[in-house]
């Protein structure tokens, strides 16, 4: 995206796997949708570019909390960054994540999880919804789509 090269750089394009824990530290609590936009950069990474500096990520949600959550784990997992210009929110009804790299492009739809009902105990429930979504399979949290 802006001529970066890896070969001299000792700390060009590092990859690092985020704990429960990492998230919620980064997040400021763990919640599904760090988790789920964690997962699903860590896919793409591994799955379709694992340059950040080639890939452009665009979060199409509500544009606000909880949904606009997905960018902080996309950013983690993906390595897009709001530094690098090279990832966007963009709000709308239908949730989904485009990644573009090298002409290529993938779409991300998340899939439905359970949200639990508002009670005393709501941010509780959320964090246990959020931490067994960190350790599902992806095609229980996620359908991917080339083109």
């Amino acid at each position: 995206m802006d001529g970066h090269t890896n070969s001299h750089c000792r700390y060009y394009n590092i990859t690092h796997d985020f704990s429960v824990s990492d998230l919620a530290a980064f997040h400021g609590h763990l919640g599904p949708y760090i988790v789920l936009g964690y997962r699903i950069g860590k896919y793409v990474r591994g799955n379709f570019c694992d340059d950040p500096f080639r890939m452009k990520a665009e979060i199409y949600c509500a544009g606000t909390p909880p949904q606009s959550c997905l960018a902080d784990g996309i950013q983690l997992g993906s390595g897009c960054t709001l530094g690098k210009r090279n990832i966007e929110i963009i709000p709308a009804e239908t949730l989904s994540c485009i990644f573009e790299a090298d002409g290529k492009r993938v779409t991300i739809t998340p899939r439905p999880f359970p949200h639990p009902k508002r009670d005393q105990d709501y941010e509780a429930a959320i964090e246990s919804v959020a931490e067994e979504m960190y350790y599902q399979q992806d095609d229980q949290l996620f359908d991917v789509f080339s083109s």
